[in-house]
């Protein structure tokens, strides 16, 4: 068996075929983890959606802002932006089914075995591995609950910025979800810049990546995330077995599908895996 972490697949479908082909991908006794975003921009969002559903064990994944983004439009909470390529997905014969297994899905996940822990974005230095897992089943609590769409509706916004245990109702849970789903920079104190989006080196002045923040209480994690194709592939290896492995590497942008494995001898991110992708939209 072979545990593979895959970054952001935007519904570029044949480019995830041609990568698991290149890893000889077996479902009766291979996994993926995929760090989110497997919808939107892409191509083929509906055909992605069906294919890792029906891995059914065989595949994790955690929500990405795109993700999310495709529910709120589902539920008409959010306004449609001219790059997304969602509608296939809203007119499927399987639509509820397929939103619904989205809903399911986690913010989080951490597997003790492996020592790896997956999210979308990142975490913000205030939280540990305990404290992130709570915070994380908040938000998913009410996601797979019966008022999801109060929740789609209050999920947009850049307040508050600051982490406190003070934080209540939407505040909260919209903190919480923008962490896991949308954080790139932050500050030593842990507030959020979420306007810079670029590489490192183009962000606000007195920001870091959330990963070089002294004192993060995460860092004896190794912590696998996407969404920052601007960074591209990286990896940073921390004391007392902890490090950062960055995997979003631009396929919808032309770049390319990666593929790290988790397992195994090497197990701790050498053993790496892309497939070169033509690319579905040009940058800016």
């Amino acid at each position: 068996m072979a545990v593979y972490a895959i970054g952001d697949v935007q519904g570029c479908y044949d480019d995830l075929m041609g990568l698991l082909d290149e890893i000889h991908f077996d479902s009766s006794k291979d996994k993926l983890w995929f760090t989110g975003d497997l919808v939107n921009r892409g191509p083929d969002s509906l055909r992605v959606l069906r294919f890792v559903r029906d891995l059914g064990d065989a595949a994790i994944t955690v929500l990405g802002n795109h993700d999310l983004h495709m529910l709120a439009l589902a539920e008409k909470c959010a306004p449609f932006h001219r790059s997304d390529t969602l509608e296939e997905i809203f007119v499927a014969p399987d639509r509820e089914e397929l939103l619904a297994w989205v809903r399911q899905q986690p913010l989080m996940f951490h597997d003790e075995g492996l020592r790896f822990t997956m999210v979308h974005a990142g975490l913000p230095p205030q939280w540990d591995l305990a404290q992130a897992q709570q915070l994380a089943a908040e938000v998913e609590m009410v996601l797979q609950g019966e008022n999801y769409r109060d929740f789609l509706a209050n999920m947009y916004g850049n307040e508050p910025d600051t982490w406190s245990e003070g934080l209540t109702s939407w505040g909260r849970l919209r903190f919480i979800t923008n962490c896991f789903t949308r954080l790139r920079y932050c500050n030593a104190g842990g507030q959020l810049c979420l306007k810079s989006q670029g590489e490192p080196g183009t962000q606000l002045p007195g920001f870091r990546p959330w990963y070089e923040v002294p004192e993060r209480k995460s860092k004896d994690l190794r912590i696998v995330f996407g969404h920052w194709s601007t960074l591209g592939l990286y990896r940073d290896s921390f004391g007392k077995g902890g490090g950062v492995f960055a995997l979003d590497t631009g396929c919808l942008w032309g770049g390319l599908l990666t593929a790290m494995r988790l397992d195994g001898a090497l197990g701790d991110g050498r053993e790496i895996y892309s497939y070169d992708c033509p690319g579905h939209k040009r940058p800016g």
